[in-house]
């Protein structure tokens, strides 16, 4: 039964994102024991004491309600959960809310993409990176991509990239100049850390920002001030998405900007693949092998 607060979902299906990763690992540590898992969307079956304005039958999702989303019922505070739009189902929910509040974020708060804008996305064959790239074209502005791996590159091109740099390449630095036709970027945006960051400076253009959001190579070596200064006086910043949702009535005003997107036709990501919650330890093998293009859905 649901808490004081709380509602009773019965999940109909869940999200995985790297993070997940992160956490089971140990790279962003979490007190032990614990759950996995930080969205999905279901159906709410009970209220808990002293919930209103939510009844039994809605359909709603969540990203920001602490570990635990690998479930197939689970209690939820109420003030973490969003109503879905008829025009966003349950599977599209639950793999794209935490990668497109990602981008949301990334897009209209940490910098406020506009047209003529030029970003350099890493992973952009990603779950996040394909929706930043979407996105970010739909705004007006021009990207680059880079992948991990030649066979990721269709899945960039489809996304909106411009370009595609192979991150195989020592000079792929140089690789992406070329391909912007000489310019830097604006924005650089940076999901992988430990192998591209220092690199990632040499891709903004004076005054420019580079954002370091992710870690999948690990985490992202330390940076001294003066080497900004040297680069071009650019901005190096390290967001992440709970404190940009940490208020119910903000987080429900960016979901809104984020449904707004999907229903323009500005975002969306393949699944990539999909698994049961019974398999979650081929899930996890197969991210950190890199061996999906897209979203991963995990059904109950």
């Amino acid at each position: 039964m649901p808490g004081p607060g709380e509602v009773t979902l019965r999940q109909t299906a869940i999200g995985f994102n790297f993070i997940d990763v992160y956490q089971r690992k140990g790279v962003y540590p979490l007190p032990l024991p614990t759950g996995l898992g930080f969205e999905a969307a279901g159906v709410i079956e009970a209220l808990g004491e002293g919930v209103s304005g939510w009844s039994p039958g809605e359909r709603v999702a969540y990203m920001n309600a602490g570990v635990g989303a690998y479930a197939d019922r689970r209690n939820v505070p109420a003030d973490k959960l969003v109503r879905l739009p008829d025009n966003v189902s349950d599977e599209a929910a639950a793999t794209l809310l935490f990668k497109g509040m990602t981008a949301q974020y990334l897009l209209r708060k940490t910098h406020r993409v506009e047209p003529g804008d030029l970003l350099l996305v890493h992973s952009a064959a990603g779950g996040v990176g394909q929706i930043l790239t979407r996105w970010a074209t739909a705004l007006g502005a021009t990207v680059i991509g880079t992948t991990g791996s030649p066979q990721k590159r269709d899945a960039a091109l489809a996304a909106g990239c411009q370009a595609v740099i192979d991150l195989n390449d020592p000079a792929w630095p140089e690789a992406f100049i070329e391909a912007a036709g000489g310019r830097k970027a604006r924005v650089v945006y940076d999901a992988i850390g430990k192998d591209t960051l220092i690199q990632s400076l040499d891709c903004a253009a004076p005054f420019g920002l580079v954002v370091s959001y992710g870690a999948a190579s690990g985490k992202a070596p330390a940076i001294e001030p003066e080497l900004l200064n040297k680069k071009g006086c650019l901005f190096l910043t390290r967001p992440s998405i709970f404190p940009h949702n940490a208020d119910p009535a903000t987080f429900r005003a960016n979901a809104a900007d984020f449904f707004d997107a999907v229903a323009k036709g500005h975002v969306a990501v393949e699944i990539g693949a999909r698994f049961s919650l019974d398999d979650i330890v081929a899930v996890h093998e197969a991210a950190e092998a890199r061996r999906v293009n897209g979203a991963i859905l995990i059904t109950p």
